[in-house]
């Protein structure tokens, strides 16, 4: 079964590691959407796959890595939209 998952991310990032550890755990873990720092300095990364797969890159989304300080974790459910692959977003 699959699943699409939205978060928005809350807390202190080094941005260019933590994109990268969530990028490469995300291909690895054959995951889809997309990672992006929005204008009010929060992070949104949006999951879909296999149910376990994503709640497994969602779980490491939430812990971060150890120079990351994760605050605040919104999640939200979203309509599957059948992305090809993992993308770091840059706006």
């Amino acid at each position: 079964m699959k699943k699409s998952v939205r978060l928005v991310l809350t807390g202190s990032v080094q941005s260019m590691f933590f994109e990268q550890f969530i990028l490469e755990n995300a291909k690895k873990s054959d995951v889809r959407g997309y990672l992006r720092k929005l204008e009010n300095g929060k992070l949104e990364i949006f999951l879909e796959g296999d149910i376990s797969k994503v709640d497994d890159v969602a779980a490491l989304c939430r812990r971060g890595t150890q120079h990351t300080q994760i605050r605040n974790v919104e999640e939200k459910v979203e309509r599957f939209q059948d992305f090809k692959e993992f993308k770091v977003l840059k706006i």
